[in-house]
């Protein structure tokens, strides 16, 4: 049994790619986004999220942008949430009503 490693060649074989899905949403059926404050993995910094909005990536890349420079912190979006790095749940629930979504602070 010598020389019995087993050697993969690159030139041979089929190469499956997994397709990333572009457009995940996180959509409540009853049509009111959710605002949450997380914790977890973060070193104990509050982190308020944003589920359950309706909305396409590029809309809600602009809404993430609004509220950014409305409350004066950093965020993303995230696998169809917006995450911003900051505590005012009351704040960002007052900005969604201005934009005409429906809203609820859930979780303690």
């Amino acid at each position: 049994m010598q020389n019995s490693r087993i050697v993969y060649s690159s030139e041979t074989g089929r190469v499956e790619h997994k397709q990333q899905q572009q457009d995940t949403r996180s959509v409540n059926k009853d049509g009111i986004a959710r605002i949450l404050r997380e914790t977890k993995g973060r070193k104990g910094k509050g982190v308020s999220i944003i589920t359950g909005l309706d909305q396409s990536n590029d809309q809600l890349k602009g809404l993430c942008t609004t509220l950014k420079k409305k409350c004066g912190c950093g965020g993303a979006v995230k696998q169809g949430t917006i995450e911003l790095q900051t505590d005012l749940r009351d704040k960002i629930q007052q900005l969604l009503a201005e934009q005409g979504i429906k809203s609820k602070v859930a979780g303690g």
